[in-house]
């Protein structure tokens, strides 16, 4: 369930436009064009411009620069969407065994698994430790069978232009007042989702990790490109539709340039925001799929060559067994997540 379809949030987009004043504003798109116009726009920040078919009269929409953001002030619900698995909406989850269900890598309960300084909890592995959302690099390779689980990005937390999203409150210390804003109950489910977001942005990295929370796809760029340069590919994991968790073959593994990347993890919130981080010992990959049914997936996938500086007891050194900074790490990226690495 997207736990923020619904929130009534159009008084408050009004307000923003009302302040932005006559400036003319650009659209995210036309921003991505202006700044990156020989890098394709990946589908997973694609899906985050498109607009909601609302399925009741109830819903009102307000539409915010060229790519439009629908927001729902009724009880009208999105046509669509799938279940999540990963953190954020749409998800893959990874097995390393060829046996057991697949473990849920979730929002809540328990840390965000691409947050590397927290530590899991027993209720992300459940009662299955041969499975998880993570695999050794050695596994990365054609031939390689693992069990997963791909869904589709539910899309109902679109992007807002910068010029909307800056006026927008973004801290703990103003938490009171942006849960007055959206109109959420203090202490409820929502409540607590959007706090832990905020929180995990305003949490200190990793040594060698520089951590930035993007609130639009303008600010998102910028990073990037304040990292990397404009000469970059921005990557995400193509999935096209929801498939039963089966057995997939890996036949292709392409490695992308260079030995640094930028990587930004979509998190729950009513609006798109993405936690983005990069390092200096992180390769990317796009990894070609063939599953039991037929299905073709196109993932992106990275792997982390130093790890020493992660959560003793995080998830991936429970599930594999291994210690900090032995060996590398690697995970699938979830279809709403982006890499982005040097051409």
């Amino acid at each position: 369930m997207e736990f923020f379809q619904f929130l009534p949030i159009v008084t408050f987009l009004a307000m923003a436009m009302a302040i932005m004043g006559s400036r003319a504003a650009v659209s995210p798109e036309a921003y991505w064009n202006s700044v990156l116009p020989n890098t394709p726009m990946p589908m997973a920040v694609k899906d985050l411009l498109q607009q909601h078919e609302w399925v009741d009269d109830k819903s009102t929409s307000v539409d915010v620069g060229n790519g439009g953001v629908d927001v729902d002030a009724g009880r009208g619900k999105p046509s669509g969407g799938g279940t999540s698995v990963g953190v954020g909406k749409g998800g893959v989850t990874v097995g390393t065994g060829s046996k057991g269900k697949p473990v849920y890598v979730g929002v809540t309960p328990g840390p965000n698994p691409f947050v590397y300084k927290y530590a899991a909890t027993d209720d992300q592995l459940h009662d299955n430790p041969n499975v998880a959302l993570f695999f050794t690099e050695k596994d990365l390779k054609k031939g390689t069978e693992m069990p997963l689980h791909f869904t589709t990005s539910n899309r109902a937390a679109t992007f807002l232009p910068r010029q909307v999203s800056e006026k927008i409150p973004f801290s703990s210390a103003e938490f009171p007042e942006i849960l007055e804003r959206f109109s959420v109950k203090p202490k409820s489910k929502e409540a607590l989702i959007m706090e832990k977001s905020i929180k995990e942005c305003e949490d200190t990295g990793i040594k060698g990790e520089e951590k930035y929370c993007a609130t639009s796809l303008e600010s998102m760029v910028d990073f990037s490109t304040s990292k990397l340069g404009k000469k970059v590919d921005a990557i995400s994991t193509e999935v096209g539709k929801d498939t039963p968790w089966q057995k997939y073959t890996i036949t292709r593994v392409t490695k992308l340039a260079g030995d640094k990347a930028v990587v930004c993890h979509k998190q729950v919130y009513p609006y798109a925001v993405f936690y983005c981080h990069k390092t200096q010992t992180t390769k990317a990959y796009t990894v070609s799929l063939a599953g039991a049914d037929g299905t073709a997936i196109k993932a992106a996938a990275v792997c982390h060559t130093d790890t020493s500086a992660w959560n003793p007891k995080h998830l991936a050194f429970r599930v594999l067994k291994v210690e900090p900074g032995t060996v590398p790490i690697c995970h699938f990226l979830p279809e709403d997540h982006v890499v982005w690495v040097p051409k």
